[in-house]
């Protein structure tokens, strides 16, 4: 299965994704030469961690009617001071006090099986080539 994201330079250090109809800008911080008008690609490679967990623990819980409005995730990475690359991350998942005991250890399985977290694990090949128009 083939899917493409076409991706077009608006201009400064803005890049834009497009995907499925929906286009995702980024941006860079004004420190790194951007107008920090939106997050970072690398911010948004991150979010789609903690977003993917999320989505796992509200199937978990959809299929067991637990409602899902007070539980929240937290993500936090941390990096290699010298090489400034992330060498851990962290997810917590609040539940709120009436969250059932016995689903404790179960969602956070659910959230283990988070399919950007499983990319990582063994992720793919990927390969960079430069095409001229009309080629």
């Amino acid at each position: 299965m083939e899917q493409v994201i076409s991706v077009s330079l608006p201009g400064g250090t803005k890049v834009e994704a497009t995907i499925r109809g929906f286009t995702i800008t980024t941006d860079q911080p004004e420190a790194d030469g951007g107008t920090n008008a939106a997050p970072s690609p690398f911010e948004l490679f991150l979010a789609s961690i903690a977003t993917c967990a999320g989505y796992f623990v509200a199937l978990f819980c959809r299929a067991r009617s637990i409602a899902t409005e007070n539980i929240r995730l937290t993500q936090t990475v941390f990096r290699n001071d010298a090489t400034h690359f992330v060498e851990r991350i962290d997810i917590a998942i609040l539940l709120p006090p009436d969250f059932p005991v016995k689903y404790k250890e179960a969602v956070v399985r659910a959230a283990e099986s988070c399919t950007v977290k499983k990319h990582l694990a063994a992720p793919p090949v990927i390969a960079v080539s430069a095409v001229t128009a009309g080629e």
